[in-house]
């Protein structure tokens, strides 16, 4: 895969992006001031997202670990986010180098990075693509070409869902599943609203995001979150409160639930 670098959408440096700002509360170094701000402030409000963020990392990392155990060979990771330590390709491939992964974001910035990162790995695309149009994603030539929707798929929404509202965000999980095989999995996490933070807190942290350019933050009780599993079933531990809950391992650094972060985790297959 080329990366067509002369193509790549204009960045605005001054609006904040979830995904670099994701990237800076994981220690990253691709983000811009206005990136930095916007997350210093989250961190005034909830002084532990930093820690949340590396916690929902490792449940993306055991999740992966865990669909390759079941058989599965194909990665389609809606959302990505800016490349780090410990990418879905490259759990995937250490544990079963036959995968193939497809990553999707709507940020510019992810796509030069993770485009320019991948051009010699031909087992690993990234393409740009809205989960608010889920067609764009399934009829996409660089997403058919690589998944093989006739046969089981790692679905991956990972700390994506809680930007995307519910007139859109239902339908869309809905219609990649229903694009997806028997055996297919479903990985969510998404962020809640936490019992250790007030209204006004909460809704400081809604407008910060609402500067960015992805225009709102929406946390969703339990409830919520466990419809955008409808036709799947949960497996073990089903949908638990805190992403370092789900199949922890024994040799892994674990953090129990922290104060100011709440971050429902879990995979589900569909039958």
């Amino acid at each position: 895969m080329g990366c067509r670098m002369e193509n790549a959408p204009q960045i605005d440096p001054t609006v904040p992006s979830p995904a670099r700002i994701y990237d800076y509360l994981l220690g990253g170094k691709d983000n811009f001031p206005a990136d930095r701000e916007a997350a210093e402030n989250l961190l005034r409000l909830s002084p532990n997202l930093k820690e949340g963020a590396q916690a929902n990392r490792r449940f993306l990392i055991r999740a992966v670990e865990y669909m390759t155990q079941q058989g599965i060979r194909q990665f389609l990771d809606i959302g990505a986010g800016l490349p780090t330590q410990e990418n879905v390709h490259q759990v995937a491939l250490r544990h079963a180098p036959d995968s193939r992964v497809v990553y999707v974001d709507n940020d510019p910035i992810v796509l030069t990075h993770a485009r320019a990162l991948l051009a010699d790995e031909k087992r690993v695309v990234a393409v740009e693509g809205d989960l608010r149009r889920p067609e764009s994603i399934l009829d996409n030539p660089e997403v058919t070409q690589h998944i093989d929707f006739g046969q089981p798929v790692g679905l991956l929404l990972v700390a994506v869902l809680h930007f995307i509202p519910d007139e859109a965000a239902y339908p869309a999980v809905a219609k990649l599943r229903d694009r997806l095989a028997p055996g297919s999995h479903l990985v969510i996490s998404h962020g809640s609203v936490s019992r250790d933070l007030n209204e006004d807190v909460i809704e400081k942290g809604k407008e910060i995001y609402a500067r960015s350019s992805a225009g709102m933050a929406i946390p969703r009780s339990r409830e919520e979150i466990l419809r955008f599993f409808d036709g799947f079933e949960l497996v073990e531990p089903g949908l638990v409160p805190w992403p370092d809950d789900w199949r922890p391992r024994e040799d892994e650094v674990r953090l129990p639930r922290l104060p100011g972060v709440d971050s429902y985790a879990g995979v589900g297959i569909l039958r």
